[in-house]
Formats: structure tokens, sequence, C-alpha cells
């Protein structure tokens, strides 16, 4: 375990925002982790993971931990489920592939998700039709204070949409360090009726897909929409979608009855963020290195070397905007340090 000094987070956020920690380190294990909070010398600490769901607007003028524990192990395994726990730092989507490789289901609609195993259950991570909740065991995390490994069940995570309790009562209080799923062995249920993923499978000439094949249909409808952060600078989805009243969807409808939307419940409807984004006029829009991708208007961009609070000012210009037109309140998705 070493700690460096003035080190470019650069290349530790998708968003390739280049501001500088005045102290870092690449903790491997629980003991390091332990270690590194136990000590007095570095009073001020931020936590990093897979640097996909943040935006860095300024320096770090403090220890940044990047969390970098590695390994999986089978828990319990069934004729129809296993429980599979993955150390934090695993990569999500590779985690994801090799779930699949291994015949286990649950996870093949949240393919290609940029960041880490660990950061996972924070956001409760979605997509096409399926929430990581769907899926979770439990975790466990370090209590900050006590500096003790805590084990949390799915209902102590307190899971909603992309919120749970680490993004309230526990945030800043909890460092996971693992996340145990159950995935199914046999008999895999399968998500295929949200979003294009239909569509995708009928181009493929699928008409009875297997879980790795749903896999290969959601990544190649990321691919298509969305930008890989090895090329071009992003965060994913920067917005979450909204949640309205029905009354206030029916004032919508007025201006805009073709108003894409989804029903959450009997007094609640959700309407993509990116339709709304993109009715306002921002799909494609560029300032300079920085904008809103041409495929997809729920995606931020770093084009070549963009600041940070550059893609913080774009941010707020769109949601002040949609507020305007709309009367509808969009949060960012993304954490912004």
């Amino acid at each position: 375990m070493q700690i460096l000094d003035n080190i470019s987070l650069k290349p530790y956020n998708t968003f390739g925002i280049d501001v500088k920690a005045k102290h870092f380190v690449s903790i491997n294990s629980v003991e390091e982790l332990k270690a590194i909070y136990s000590s007095k010398e570095y009073p001020s600490k931020f936590i990093l993971g897979g640097g996909s769901n943040m935006l860095l607007t300024k320096d770090v003028n403090a220890l940044v931990i990047h969390l970098d524990l590695k390994g999986k192990t089978i828990v319990s395994k069934t004729d129809n489920y296993v429980l599979i726990e993955s150390q934090a730092g695993e990569n999500w989507h590779d985690f994801v592939q090799w779930t699949l490789k291994n015949n286990y289901g649950g996870l093949e609609n949240l393919s290609l998700i940029p960041g880490n195993v660990g950061t996972s259950p924070i956001q409760n991570i979605g997509a096409y039709g399926v929430e990581l909740k769907d899926t979770f065991y439990s975790c466990a995390a370090l209590n900050l204070e006590t500096l003790v490994i805590e084990n949390f069940t799915k209902e102590e995570c307190d899971f909603g949409y992309r919120n749970s309790i680490f993004k309230q009562k526990a945030k800043g209080k909890y460092i996971i360090t693992s996340v145990t799923f159950k995935l199914s062995t046999s008999n895999h249920t399968l998500h295929t009726n949200y979003g294009a993923i239909t569509a995708q499978l009928e181009k493929n000439n699928i008409t009875n897909p297997t879980i790795q094949e749903v896999s290969k249909a959601v990544i190649a409808i990321r691919e298509s929409k969305l930008p890989n952060p090895k090329e071009i600078g992003n965060s994913g989805s920067f917005f979450k979608n909204p949640v309205i009243t029905t009354d206030a969807f029916k004032a919508l409808q007025i201006n805009f009855p073709d108003a894409p939307h989804y029903i959450v419940s009997e007094n609640e409807i959700k309407v993509p963020a990116g339709w709304l984004i993109e009715t306002a006029g921002f799909k494609g829009k560029t300032f300079g290195n920085y904008g809103v991708h041409k495929k997809q208007a729920l995606v931020l961009v770093n084009y070549d070397d963009a600041k940070g609070k550059d893609i913080l000012k774009l941010s707020k210009l769109i949601q002040n905007t949609i507020y305007r037109i709309f009367n509808i309140s969009i949060e960012a998705e993304v954490n912004i340090f």
C-alpha cells in the first residue's frame, strides 16, 4: 500500500476530467481499508470506485482512496439458484459476463453498465426493466465510525428508483466492500419487453433467446446509443427519469399529447428524461469541447479536456430549461464533487 501525492484523477473517472488528488492510495484488501481509516495522518478522505457515476469539478484536497478489492466467491448453490459474492472493485460488466458464462441468470439486462460492483447498490442501477434490487441478496460494508464490517439485507438497503439507504441516511457512513447476488441456475426468467430488446432479438432472428443472447441484444442497443467512455468521456445517463403525478402528466399532455410515459402506480407516471431533453433542443448540441451526445440526450459528454465545472453548468442549463418548458424538475443521477 503506497500513498502517492499530487496525482491526476483523469484515468480514474469515466468523464475523463483532469483534476488532481492531493494524496492517492489504491486499496486491495479490507485490512488495508481499515488501516487507512484508522490512521490520523490523513483526516480528510475521498472514496473512489470505478469513477463512473461522478462528475469532478475541482481538485480533491484529500486522500483519495481507490477501492480495488477483487475476487468472486460462490457462497452456495442449488438446482435453482446460486449465491455469488463479488468484491467491490470488480468491474461491473466483466462480472455480468462472468455470470453469463457460467449460465447464471438475472443480470443480463444490466450488461455494459459502467462502474464497479461496489457502487451498484448505492444507485440501485437499472436498465431495460430490471434493477439491481431484483437479484440483490446482501452486501457487506465497512462502518467508518466503528471500523466493523456490517451486513445489509435487501430490506435494510431500502432500495428505490436509483436510490438506496447509502444515498440517504447511511450516506458517507459506510463503504461497501462486497455484494452478494442471488441468480438463477435454471428456468431463467427473461425480461425482453422493455425498450428495444424484442426488436433487437428479432433483428438477430432469435425467437427463443437465452440469457446470453439477451445480454448481446442489450449490448448492441447500448453500443448503438451510448458513447464508449474510453473514447468519449461520459458517465452514462446523467439524469434520472422524473416521476410525476398523474395530474401533472395530464397538464403535460395539453401541449405534448404524444409524450411517452410509463405508469408507475395509480398516481404516478414516469416520463423519459431523454425525451424531455431532446424535445427541448439539447440533443447533439455542443458547447466547445463538451455537450450532449448526438444519439442519446441523457448523456453529457466531454469531447476533449473539458472542465467539470463547465459540464455542471450545462446540466444546470438543461434542468432550468426543462422546468421552464415542461414544469418538470429533473435530478442529476451522477454524484457531483
